[in-house]
Order: C-alpha cells, then structure tokens, then sequence
C-alpha cells in the first residue's frame, strides 16, 4: 500500500489525571500528540502505511515526540530538525458529566509555526506517495505555517496524489492577522487551500465557522442535530469549491461529557448521495449511543485515519463501507486513553459487523 503523508505539528500532551481539574493536581500524565499525527497513528494501526512530516527542536523532548510517532509504525524521516522555535505544548482537563473537558494551548513560537514554507522537500516527501493529509489546525498557527498548508496541498496536487482536509475550527489559535477576526482569517486562509482539496472532514461547528454554511436548526449544545440538513451543507460546499469530491460531515450529540451519540455523512457529490452510519436493521440512521467516554480527545482525527484508510482499500473504498467503516473506528477511539487510536482493523470490523457488547475475548 502506498504511503499517506500527514502534516502538521506534534506536541506534548500534558493532561490532568482522570477528571482531576488543572488547578487540583501537582501530577501530570504527559503524551505526545497532535491531530495529523493521530491521523497518521490510526492509518498505521489499520495496516496502512503513513509519513508524518512536522518540524520540531533539537532536544531530548523532541526525540521523544518522534519515538511516539515511530512507536506506532509512523515513518518520521521527513520530521526536520531545527535550531529555532521549541515544542508546543496543550494542557487537558478531562470534563466529567455536565462539566466540560478544557484544553489550554502553549503553542507560541513553536518550531513549525516559524518554520518557513521553503524548507520542506515536497517533491521527496510526496514521491511515491499516494494521498496528502492536512487539517485547518496548521494554518492556524501562524503565516508561515498557513503558507506551508497551501504549498502542500499544491504539490500534491501536481505530483497526482488526493488531498483531504479536517477543517478544524480552532478560535483560540486563529490570532496572527490582528487585522481579522478569527472566523475571518480563517475563511480567508482556508478558501485558498480548498480549491486543491478531494476531500473535506468537518463537523457542524466547523462548516459553520470556516465556511458559513449552516445545517438548519441544529444545536450540538443541547444535542440536538438536523440530520436531514447535511446533505444540503455537503452539496453547498461543493458548490463553492467544485473540485471537492466528498465531503464527510461527523454528527457528535453531546449530552454530557461523558455521554455522546456519534455517527457521521459522507456525501459523494459525483453520485449526488449521502451515506450514514451506523445504520439500524432497517437501513435508517441510529447513531452509536457512547456511554462512560474514556478520552474524547482526538475522536475526529480517528475518524479522518478511518475514513482515508478505507477508501484506499479496494474491499473497504465504497462509500457506504467507507463511512460506516470510520464511525465504528472513532466509536472504539473513545474507550482508549490518549489522542492515537490503537484498535486494530480486526476490532473496527468486528463493531461494523455489530459486536457492540464489550465481552471478553478469549
């Protein structure tokens, strides 16, 4: 199988124990994490093979960033190694039932947010290479990083490899154009990237705050989705950017922290069709109903491994299998502790095929 490449930046995960508050614990649990490189992580864990590519400092810290992503099969040899900026770090609360999970972000002056566009080797990175994974997380980061999102997404393109993108919102990094709100130099940057794109990954929230496109009467703080709509937010992202081809649009209620209701659309516009999943007996929508949520963190990025892996896979590529295919997968990511997803393909389709009670294996 030919390689998937994923960038973007890998940092240390410094996380409260359990649900202990930030403010409670004299003790953290420290991981290394970041969204392209969960991505990366769950592709790996299926059977595929992915390159993260990111840039990090020369110190011990940073190696042991790299051994995590080497740990799961990742190749790291496109990581390059500076002597400017530091590693970034995102400090985690774990919500528990009606209070939220909280992430705090010390991302300032990391070393691939001041890296410049210039210093990657695309034509090496991307040789052989036949899908390029991205999310709206790096632009975020700062100019320099939003020029290497776009510099990517265009040598993938020309070298003949697909593109996919997460959306991403994050508000709390779209900070460096004072000039511009958040949502608007985010829908600035992202417009530029999306004409090289194949295929998007979004959530509600996300179509909403990059795009403007809204489904109907949705609000995912009082869980209550609009299923009905997404088809039409799929055909009207389409319609802005005709070179996408699907558009995957996860449906997360959040009733407490530690209770969701999770499924997903993946909308083929050449077929004009949406696919949901999971599906009952009867072929209609029933979302899975996630109880005692272990780690939430990185819930979507399972999803995008899930998704991209599947539809690189000749028995798993077609659109309903592929969708059903990356819920179930997301599904398992809930259960395990950190942001990579270790299930392993067996696990996934043992829940696609509706192995859902949690048993022993023997």
């Amino acid at each position: 199988m030919k390689p998937v490449v994923t960038f973007g930046e890998i940092m240390g995960r410094i996380a409260a124990p359990e649900n202990i508050r930030l403010r409670q614990t004299r003790v953290m649990d420290v991981t290394y994490a970041g969204a392209e490189a969960s991505v990366a992580a769950s592709i790996c864990n299926f059977g595929g093979n992915a390159r993260f590519v990111t840039a990090l400092p020369k110190h011990s810290l940073a190696e042991a960033a790299v051994d995590s992503v080497r740990s799961v099969g990742i190749d790291p040899q496109y990581i390059l190694r500076t002597d400017q900026g530091r590693l970034g770090l995102y400090f985690l609360e774990t919500g528990a039932n009606q209070r939220p999970s909280n992430v705090i972000y010390d991302r300032a002056d990391s070393s691939v947010s001041i890296t410049p566009a210039d210093a990657y080797d695309w034509a090496s990175i991307l040789d052989g290479a036949q899908w390029l994974h991205l999310s709206g997380i790096t632009p975020a980061l700062s100019k320099n990083a939003a020029e290497a999102t776009l510099e990517a997404a265009q040598n993938a393109k020309r070298s003949g490899c697909s593109v996919s993108i997460d959306l991403n919102f994050r508000g709390k990094l779209w900070k460096w154009d004072n000039t511009l709100s958040e949502r608007e130099l985010a829908q600035q940057t992202m417009r530029q990237i999306l004409p090289y794109v194949d295929v998007v990954i979004a959530n509600e929230e996300d179509c909403h705050d990059v795009l403007g496109i809204q489904a109907g009467e949705t609000d995912v703080h009082r869980g209550a989705l609009d299923i009905r709509r997404y088809p039409d937010v799929a055909g009207a992202v389409i319609d802005q950017f005709p070179t996408i081809q699907k558009v995957a649009i996860t449906l997360r209620e959040s009733l407490s922290a530690t209770h969701n209701n999770w499924g997903a659309m993946l909308y083929d516009g050449q077929k004009d069709q949406p696919y949901f999943a999971p599906l009952d007996e009867n072929k209609v929508y029933e979302s899975y109903e996630i109880k005692n949520i272990v780690d939430r963190v990185g819930g979507g990025d399972s999803f995008a491994g899930g998704l991209i892996f599947a539809l690189i896979t000749p028995e798993l590529s077609d659109s309903q299998i592929a969708v059903k295919y990356a819920v179930a997968a997301s599904c398992l990511k809930h259960s395990i502790k950190g942001d990579f997803n270790y299930s392993t393909r067996a696990e996934v389709e043992a829940l696609m095929n509706g192995s859902t009670s949690g048993r022993v294996v023997r």
